[in-house]
């Protein structure tokens, strides 16, 4: 969603990437916009535009006071799409890493990011069906985030991240951690923002759970092994691949579905032409 929103014009405020579109009012309608283009595309489910409206986010960027109002606005954005499209579609409440993405070091501060977690999900509660733990680096980050939010007793899908050799960025294997993270009962556990060759590697593990497994494949070129995303847009530094057609995206799709897959989705770069082919799979 935020990805989609910038490469259709939203100017990035600092480090806000998608969640500028929150910040400045003009862009309002951009986000229903693409909300709806997403449906209309076929998708089942829209996910707020949150990523980069999270505490520590507003905080290097100055906008700390606006944390309850832009995240409140994403979930407003989001339901008036679905209300405006007239289809049964669900609202997943995104909660992102609330350190650095892509990054199993928390820092020192863990009271704060279990907080931080816990405060954002306060302010989606309202407009969300359901929330989505979002690209987490560790078990320790799963586990602070399943027990901050465990409080509004609402359903919660977890997607974990992976590089190469089906480990996550903390060293650990994605199956030790999706194990540890099905004990708490999500509806399901996705490989999130991820390439397909990656999600190769996990394939077969996946089969040994016991929750839907499923995926949200990206289209970045690479992601190097350490990096801290502080570009204000990060297909600048991981680059944009060409291969991942709308037709391809397909072929993938069908591919790992028939491997197992119950839950498929698309990451950044992945546009509503891709989605719309994914009609032909449901």
């Amino acid at each position: 969603m935020g990805q989609e929103l910038l490469n259709r014009g939203v100017k990035p405020h600092g480090t806000l990437w998608g969640a500028s579109a929150l910040y400045k009012r003009k862009y309002h309608k951009t986000v229903v916009k693409t909300h709806l283009d997403f449906i209309k595309a076929g998708a089942e489910i829209i996910v707020t535009n949150t990523f980069g409206s999270r505490k520590r986010r507003l905080i290097e960027n100055g906008l700390v006071k606006e944390y309850k109002n832009l995240n409140t606005q994403a979930g407003k954005l989001a339901k008036k799409a679905v209300a405006i499209s007239n289809k049964k579609v669900l609202i997943a409440g995104s909660l992102p890493p609330q350190n650095f993405t892509y990054f199993a070091d928390l820092g020192k501060d863990l009271k704060f990011i279990k907080e931080s977690f816990r405060s954002q999900a306060k302010y989606l509660n309202p407009f969300v069906d359901f929330f989505y733990l979002d690209v987490m680096s560790s078990w320790k980050e799963c586990s602070l985030g399943l027990s901050a939010i465990k409080q509004y007793q609402k359903k919660i899908l977890v997607g974990i991240h992976i590089r190469g050799k089906g480990l996550l960025p903390s060293g650990e294997k994605f199956i030790t951690v999706a194990k540890k993270v099905q004990k708490h009962k999500p509806i399901g556990i996705i490989a999130s923002c991820v390439s397909f060759e990656d999600l190769n590697e996990i394939m077969k593990d996946s089969k040994k759970l016991e929750v839907p497994f499923g995926f949200k494949i990206n289209a970045f070129e690479h992601i190097p092994p350490g990096w801290k995303p502080d570009s204000n847009n990060p297909k600048v530094q991981l680059g944009k691949r060409k291969d991942l057609t709308p037709k391809k995206f397909l072929e993938i799709c069908k591919k790992l579905k028939s491997k197992g897959a119950k839950i498929i989705g698309g990451c950044c770069e992945i546009t509503p032409r891709h989605i719309k082919k994914l009609k032909s799979l449901v």
